[in-house]
């Protein structure tokens, strides 16, 4: 049975009227909407993590260049170089793994996963330097879908891991 309006509640000792009530239930509902919203934007946003880094080795985003530290969430379009006695290893959101060795650069050209939608992608662009690849849900699910470029050739990932070498340009 619905309630009139102008009734008061005051069974937990307030002067509340339902309308006020419901008022607040679709105001809380609408706060919390937003912030579920900007969580899983968020969390899109991150393509990863730095398990491992060791010696020299930095994350450029845009303009900004960063220490690589263990647990630092990776974004689409980060490059990943390593120095003379620089080591990293990063876990990507479909479990892929990318280990760079010394004097290495690598960049995080695409990556896509929302299995849910039939969305799949991964590009790797390898500038320099040794780098071992195992391969996740992504290639997996859509073998074609994941690609490795280099100054001289694009690998087609069809096996679950390799290795490869670039020379320095």
């Amino acid at each position: 049975m619905r309630r009139n309006t102008s009734e008061v509640d005051v069974s937990r000792g307030t002067l509340m009227t339902w309308r006020r009530k419901d008022t607040m239930f679709a105001v809380l509902s609408a706060a919390v909407m937003v912030l579920l919203l900007a969580t899983a934007e968020c969390a899109a946003a991150t393509v990863g993590i730095v398990k491992v880094a060791e010696g020299a080795a930095t994350v450029s985003r845009g303009a900004q260049t960063m220490p690589a530290a263990t647990g630092l969430a990776l974004e689409e379009g980060d490059v990943l170089k390593t120095g003379a006695d620089g080591h990293l290893g990063v876990v990507l959101r479909d479990d892929t793994r990318v280990s760079l060795g010394p004097d290495t650069e690598v960049r995080i050209d695409r990556f896509v996963f929302a299995p849910a939608q039939g969305q799949l992608a991964l590009v790797l662009k390898m500038v320099r330097g040794v780098a071992a690849y195992v391969s996740g849900k992504i290639a997996q699910l859509s073998p074609d879908a994941v690609r490795v470029e280099t100054p001289v050739a694009t690998v087609g990932v069809r096996g679950t891991r390799f290795v490869a070498k670039v020379p320095a340009p």
